[in-house]
């Protein structure tokens, strides 16, 4: 077998691609290089004097490289690799489908507009991704009010015969069912489309003159809606931040670190105007920073991202004609990376750096303070463990119908949605009245059979109620020998009448601790008791969610189920036809015949069954 030292004396002087290995042959870094050898060998020999990387070379245990014939395909090379073996020591950023994007489906006849987080190459054309989700849905939300296209899903639309209540309310013009004038959605689309790319001060003149023209046709109410759109636009512009008087498309870059923790903000400008940021955060990567923003820029502009005009950085960068090259050749112009030291541009990428810098602080800060939180609750509990994922269980039905139970997970005081489960209740051996205690032991049961397989389990386990919901979760752990894991019970707020004045007394949340008759009561105000009800709540939230779900459905389809001859393929025509159950009572006669395969006696059936509907459906 070739030891490095020999295969380090072989290598090229050559563009290329270079993975390290560790011990068990796994990818743990690539990197790219304009010559593999003295790259390589700089590392191995310390050539380059850098002592970020000793931590790397500790855990080496074997080289590959791969030779290019240029330095801009080891680029694209690299970030191919990267993402195939996803090496422990590159950085990797969020994929495009975490954050939002606005979708025109201009493919469709009658195209619409819709927020996504996935890219796909169908045709559709995609704007953003927006960092902010409200930001995105907002710009939708002002496009719905005034530029009227259509809303539904391409099924809904397909499948209507009636025009809906985007149209009763004036934010769609009805292509669904309505003659409406294809030209004039088109060009309503094209309006939308000037808006969202940030083209608003063309859009305006556009507007104007197109009012000014119903206005000397005395057609003024539709003047009035073009005035109403004006205003629309402007109102949004205001919000904006001028940035550039020259109108460019830039993506600026900041980036701001203490030892191996970095944050990089991006600010992105369109047209001028500062319309987003987005951040990045890394910890224990102890590159240095030429390499941490080479490495974030091979991954940034992949995919359908878009690629502006002009790039600013913070650092000058050794590739920076292969990146533009490179990136010129996917915009189909021309792109340049600056490193601006004085002008408009530097004082673009300062403004970048210092919002990298405050994210930075605010985001240790929030750490910070989570940890503390953890750190009393441990103390204040007693609990044997730094509880850094708590799980909390509760369990919702009525009188046992559609009973379920939810689990959430909190990881370092946050919410991790990914780890939420809900369960249906099986009901072996649990009383048809039902019985809260059994739900629950079942719930925890199924939860620890899988956590004590797959070695998974959390440091505290939150059940909400008294000290019997604790004695189950108690049990359940007893029962699979599991003796790590704190458990407590939460118990809510009650309140009684004073038997001194009319006054009533509010009881404290109480919590129940194993091996302790009493509960304890927390300060109202305290972080621990703060934490404990915001755990509970959420739990409380998903299970009532799931169980209401559950319940509307059962309420649907138990009406329907009374009419002979109505099986699963006309409910289904019918919830199609009209989206709920209240619609479909109060449809007509003819509009329920018009669905496929409704008869006029079902339909006359339909009408003459009351409306069962539970309060929370």
């Amino acid at each position: 077998m070739v030891s490095i030292e020999e295969k380090l004396d072989s290598l090229p002087s050559q563009p290329g691609v270079y993975l390290m290995r560790d011990q068990a042959e796994k990818v743990i870094y690539i990197g790219k290089a304009k010559d593999l050898r003295g790259r390589v060998r700089a590392y191995f020999r310390g050539g380059d004097g850098r002592s970020q990387i000793e931590f790397l070379m500790r855990r080496v245990g074997d080289v590959e490289t791969l030779v290019t014939s240029t330095e801009k395909e080891a680029l694209i090379l690299e970030n191919n690799l990267i993402k195939q073996y996803k090496p422990r020591y590159n950085i990797r950023l969020k994929d495009d489908k975490s954050y939002l994007s606005i979708k025109v489906t201009v493919q469709h006849p009658w195209p619409r507009m819709l927020t996504t987080r996935r890219i796909v190459r169908d045709g559709s054309r995609y704007f953003g991704p927006y960092s902010s989700a409200i930001a995105a849905r907002e710009t939708l939300d002002i496009i719905e009010k005034h530029f009227l296209l259509r809303t539904c899903t391409d099924h809904n639309f397909k499948n209507r015969i009636r025009p809906c209540l985007q149209y009763q309310i004036k934010r769609c013009l009805g292509p669904c069912v309505l003659p409406v004038d294809a030209e004039e959605y088109r060009e309503q689309l094209r309006q939308a489309m000037l808006f969202i790319e940030g083209k608003s001060h063309e859009l305006l003149d556009e507007l104007r003159r197109k009012m000014q023209e119903k206005a000397h046709a005395l057609e003024f109410e539709a003047a009035a809606k073009i005035r109403d759109k004006i205003q629309a636009v402007e109102k949004t512009l205001e919000k904006q931040q001028m940035v550039s008087h020259w109108g460019a498309d830039q993506d600026i870059f900041g980036l701001y670190r203490e030892g191996g923790f970095i944050e990089i903000q991006v600010l992105y400008v369109r047209q001028g105007k500062l319309t987003g940021n987005q951040a990045y955060s890394f910890e224990d990567f102890e590159f240095s920073d030429e390499d941490m923003m080479e490495a974030l820029l091979t991954q940034f502009y992949q995919g359908d991202r878009f690629i502006p005009d002009e790039i600013l950085l913070p650092l000058e960068l050794d590739d920076r004609e292969v990146r533009e090259e490179y990136l010129s050749e996917r915009k189909g112009k021309g792109v340049s990376l600056f490193f601006p030291r004085r002008g408009d541009r530097c004082r673009l990428v300062e403004m970048a750096v210092q919002n990298a810098r405050q994210s930075f602080f605010e985001r240790h800060d929030q750490e910070k303070e989570r940890e503390r939180m953890l750190r009393e609750l441990q103390e204040r509990l007693r609990l044997r463990h730094y509880p850094q994922r708590i799980e909390c269980y509760d369990i919702s039905n009525i009188s046992g119908s559609h009973a379920v139970g939810s689990m959430v997970t909190f990881f370092d005081g946050e919410p991790d949605k990914k780890h939420y489960r809900r369960y249906r209740i099986r009901a072996v051996g649990i009383p048809s009245g039902g019985d809260d205690y059994a739900m629950m032991h079942e719930v925890l049961k199924r939860r620890f059979c899988r956590g004590v397989k797959e070695g998974d389990l959390p440091d505290l386990v939150v059940v909400d109620g008294g000290k019997g919901q604790l004695g189950v979760a108690l049990a359940a752990m007893e029962d699979l020998a599991i003796t790590d894991v704190d458990a407590i019970a939460l118990a809510k707020l009650r309140v009684r009448p004073s038997p001194r004045s009319r006054e009533i007394d509010r009881l404290e949340e109480r919590v129940f601790l194993p091996g302790q008759s009493n509960p304890i009561t927390l300060r109202r105000n305290s972080n621990t008791l703060f934490l404990l009800q915001r755990v509970r709540d959420e739990a409380h939230r998903f299970a009532i969610t799931y169980h209401k779900k559950l319940r509307t459905r059962q309420n649907f389809f138990s009406m329907l189920d009374k009419i002979e001859g109505i099986g699963g393929e006309r409910k289904k025509a019918l919830l199609r036809a009209f989206g709920s159950l209240k619609r479909i009572q109060e449809a007509s006669l003819e509009d329920l015949i018009k669905v496929p395969s409704i008869s006029e006696k079902m339909a006359h059936e339909i009408l003459n069954i009351p409306l069962l509907m539970s309060k929370g459906g």
